[in-house]
């Protein structure tokens, strides 16, 4: 081994603290930034990968057999632009009810109308991917799609209109990246499930050459409903729904994730750069015997870097371990959020982070490296390993340089003077100047923790504005108890529902605080193509939790307030009026406010649609009912539910609703500031380390002088208390700007406004906590460096020099 080998080897072992805090840091900082790249390159076009994965579909069609021969269908397979098929598989349209074993909702509820199609789980196109349970092994088992199931894994439905009376059990969720279905049965479970009279559906899965857009989409459809008699194609449904819900979900993980990043890349940077200085530091003396002995100063440079680049390299390694090991459940669970993307950091990520990362350490530790190859000889070895701080402090005679001497002069020893006074015990008063012998370092650690703190409040505020957003987007599921008109099969006319008796029925309950009725109506609105959904309101819509990003709620007929799609598609504003049409009648109404939800809605008053003249939709009409303190929503329900039922609804007490994809935000962003705190604690244990050790001396006099282990651990501690609250200070500003910039970048991706209230969500009570967070996280760093220098030794320390 050459000269410059040993030196490098023997720096590395001598150093054992410094050289862990280097593999450390490094190993955090490769983690979060492999975590944070992966969930990026995640991000990007995950349906598209998935797509590909799975052998999607661009359109799964339904035919009615009974206007198709089975050759007429199988000529489609080869209808112009068609480059794959699938099928006929069996489809038919049930109409079930929860089973006896079903707890959510309970057993009789009805569910929505669905299709279920028999067919094994692989084949030609749209692969199905199991992601809970497993497949089904025969008849009597469903599985659901996932995202889109009533029922969870083990739960069981029933058909009691169907001959047989059949029941099928959920055994799994499965994936399908184009939606081609609500449900799959094995093939021989369709006949069962067939009404008498009727026969099922044939359903055929296609690929075509161009299906990029929209307008190929609709061309490729026609082309299909004209390779067949016509009205055989009953209904056709594209990719296109699923593909641009996925998009936008993967879009708003972009902003943060970014933050998050270049939030860890700065604090990775400023971390190595205090620990290789400190390292440099404190063996100045040892440099100059380097260059005593023949060392040039490219050698003593080399051997500092490579000082450095040895634990960096131990770290990387271990960091990328870690990072890919951590993927599994972080990028699991964006792939169930994403409905696609990765399941695994690819190689070429692990390879551009840990090179990035060297890089890195070797370009922060070639400044300090290059000035110790500089360093004069003579001045190397005169100043010896003494902390310049403690030789001014020695030679005012004082003690740690937190008192005055005759000879004090500057900025930085008046400052140490005024600390000296203040009126608290002495050990705090050293700890309070300890900084000032380090201003540079102490300045660059405090910068890591700011760091840290903004990532920390950052991450507070996601926390607190995604869930107030997932409350405004769930309103249309507020309410304690829930009635609603169960399915029959049937689409029961309004006077299948006194909606006057329900209301009587509910203002009469005891435990009833407030309610609101609502029904979905499709009319037009001028301008916009299509049909768009109205849900008409009646009642005390007060409570509703519907939150509005510009504007007001509707006070009455006439007004309205709608989606910001719904603003998109008319190109209108808060303030225009827009006119409702539905069969040859119109209503003009004026847009009050936009209100939160990523659907093309329009919300009004019953009367709004009065002049329109058209019949309320029963079979949706749902009641939301809000209880007064203490009741309990359960016993409200079974009461009401009897109360109900003879006029053809049922109650049930509402249902929180989970959204997977702020579970996933919430959880992404909670482990990158976990791995944000971590190095910034590190960085703080390195700067208290180095301190300490440079003043051992003065830290065995004062031993000598009667310091006891408690004032010491008071004075190391103390030492990081200006810069734990300064952190905070100046950290959590930051945090809430840059809170207040990637919130409304990630409702812009998923084309959706932020409420005012959704970015207020930083209260004193919150932010006080986080400002003392600085000061944790400072303390929690140099907790280890203050008991070891609590324990040193006082014949020990004095011998250190």
């Amino acid at each position: 081994m050459s000269a410059l080998g040993k030196v490098v080897r023997a720096g590395v072992g001598r150093r054992r603290v410094q050289t862990l805090v280097m593999v450390l840091t490094t190993m955090v900082s490769v983690t979060a930034c492999i975590l944070a790249l992966g969930l990026l390159v995640a991000a990007q076009g995950p349906y598209q990968r998935s797509f590909a994965d799975q052998r999607g579909a661009h359109l799964n069609v339904l035919y009615d057999r009974a206007r198709a021969s089975p050759a007429q269908l199988a000529a489609t397979t080869h209808a112009p632009g068609v480059t794959a098929s699938a099928g006929p598989y069996q489809a038919v349209a049930v109409q079930p009810r929860s089973g006896p074993d079903t707890r959510i909702p309970p057993a009789g509820s009805p569910l929505p109308p669905m299709t279920l199609v028999g067919r094994a789980q692989d084949g030609p196109l749209d692969g199905l991917r199991v992601t809970k349970g497993r497949w089904v092994a025969g008849p009597g088992e469903v599985v659901f799609l996932d995202g889109h199931s009533p029922l969870a894994v083990g739960d069981s439905m029933e058909f009691p209109e169907l001959p047989g009376h059949p029941t099928l059990k959920v055994v799994g969720l499965a994936a399908s990246v184009s939606w081609s279905a609500d449900g799959w049965v094995a093939p021989e479970q369709v006949a069962g499930l067939t009404a008498p009279g009727t026969e099922p559906s044939v359903q055929y899965l296609y690929r075509f050459a161009h299906a990029g857009g929209d307008a190929e989409v609709e061309a490729d459809r026609a082309a299909l409903a004209a390779a067949v008699p016509g009205g055989a194609l009953a209904r056709a449904t594209s990719y296109r729904p699923a593909q641009e819900e996925a998009n936008r979900t993967a879009s708003t993980f972009v902003p943060f994730v970014t933050a998050f990043g270049v939030l860890g890349l700065a604090m990775s940077v400023l971390i190595i750069g205090v620990v290789v200085s400190g390292a440099v530091s404190a063996a100045t003396r040892r440099i100059g015997i380097l260059k005593s002995l023949g060392f040039t100063p490219a050698q003593v440079a080399r051997a500092y870097v490579g000082q450095a680049l040895i634990p960096a390299g131990v770290g990387t390694a271990l960091g990328v371990l870690l990072g890919n090991l951590l993927s599994v459940p972080v990028l699991g669970l964006a792939h169930k959020a994403l409905r696609g993307g990765l399941l695994g950091i690819p190689v070429w990520v692990d390879v551009v982070v840990a090179v990035a990362a060297l890089g890195a350490v070797a370009g922060t530790a070639l400044v300090p490296a290059l000035r110790a190859g500089r360093l004069r000889t003579v001045e190397a070895l005169a100043v010896g390993r003494t902390a310049p701080g403690a030789k001014r402090a020695a030679a005012r005679g004082t003690v740690g340089g937190a008192g005055a001497g005759a000879g004090a002069v500057g900025p930085v020893s008046r400052a140490q003077e005024l600390i000296g006074r203040l009126p608290v015990p002495r050990a705090l008063s050293l700890g309070l100047a300890s900084p000032l012998n380090r201003p540079g370092r102490s300045a660059t650690t405090g910068a890591a923790v700011v760091l840290g703190t903004v990532g920390v409040t950052l991450c507070v505020g996601l926390t607190l504005s995604l869930g107030s957003i997932q409350d405004g987007l769930a309103a249309d599921r507020a309410g304690k108890v829930v009635v609603q008109t169960p399915f029959d099969g049937a689409a029961p006319s309004a006077d299948h529902v006194d909606e006057a008796a329900v209301a009587r029925a509910v203002d009469s309950r005891p435990g009833t605080r407030a309610w609101y009725s609502t029904v979905p109506t499709p009319v037009a609105l001028a301008g916009s193509t299509g049909r768009s959904e109205v849900v008409a309101f009646s009642g005390d819509t007060s409570w509703s939790g519907f939150q509005l990003v510009s504007g007001r709620w509707f006070h009455g007929p006439g007004e309205v307030v709608v989606a910001a799609a719904t603003l998109r598609a008319t190109q209108a504003k808060v303030g225009d009026t827009v006119t409702l049409t539905d069969h040859g009648r119109s209503t003009p109404a004026k847009i009050t406010g936009e209100v939160l939800t990523t659907n093309d809605l329009v919300f009004t008053d019953r009367s709004t649609l009065a002049p329109l003249g058209g019949a309320i939709h029963a079979e949706a009409l749902t009641f939301h009912i809000d209880l007064t303190p203490g009741t309990d929503a359960q016993s409200y329900a079974d009461g009401l539910d009897q109360a109900v039922k003879p006029l053809g609804l049922s109650a049930d007490p509402g249902e929180e609703h989970l959204s997977i994809v702020v579970l996933a935000m919430n959880t992404l962003a909670g482990t990158l500031t976990l791995l944000l705190s971590v190095v910034a604690g590190l960085g703080v244990l390195n700067t208290v380390l180095l301190d300490t050790r440079e003043r051992v001396h003065d830290l065995g006099v004062l031993k000598a002088l009667g310091m006891s282990p408690r004032q010491t651990v008071g004075m190391v501690l103390t030492s990081v208390c200006g810069s734990g609250l300064a952190a905070g200070v100046i950290g959590v500003p930051i945090g809430i700007l840059v809170h207040h910039r990637v919130m409304p970048a990630m409702a812009r991706a998923a084309g959706i406004g932020v409420p005012d209230a959704d970015l207020a969500v930083f209260a004193p009570s919150v932010v006080g906590p986080l400002i003392l967070g600085g000061l944790v996280l400072a303390l929690l760093g140099a907790a280890l460096p203050a008991t070891w220098a609590a324990r040193t030794r006082t014949v020990t320390a004095l011998r250190t020099e």
